[in-house]
């Protein structure tokens, strides 16, 4: 087995290895036990099972009452500049 061979199985079967067919169980094992790139290649897709199996973050309560009046109140004060350019003779 080649790395590239062992990072499709990874994307495929996941990193646990354990739960991979037999057959395909020894060579990445023997691969794992050889291949800096391999062992990166396992980790990263651990950190990747990590992140997405970690609870989601929150916003803290009212962030998105905030942020709509902050865009209204900028809205509100660009408008009489928008208006004023306008009527200006060009």
């Amino acid at each position: 087995m080649d790395v590239r061979e062992f990072e499709d199985l990874v994307d495929r079967l996941g990193e646990d290895i354990s739960q991979w067919p037999a057959e395909q169980r020894q060579a990445a094992d023997d691969l794992l036990a050889s291949s800096p790139e391999a062992q990166r290649l396992i980790a990263e897709a651990r950190l990747v099972r990590q992140a997405l199996s970690s609870p989601p973050v929150r916003a803290p309560a009212g962030l998105t009452a905030r942020i709509v009046a902050t865009a209204s109140r900028m809205a509100a004060e660009d408008a009489p500049s928008a208006s004023a350019d306008a009527h200006q003779p060009g």
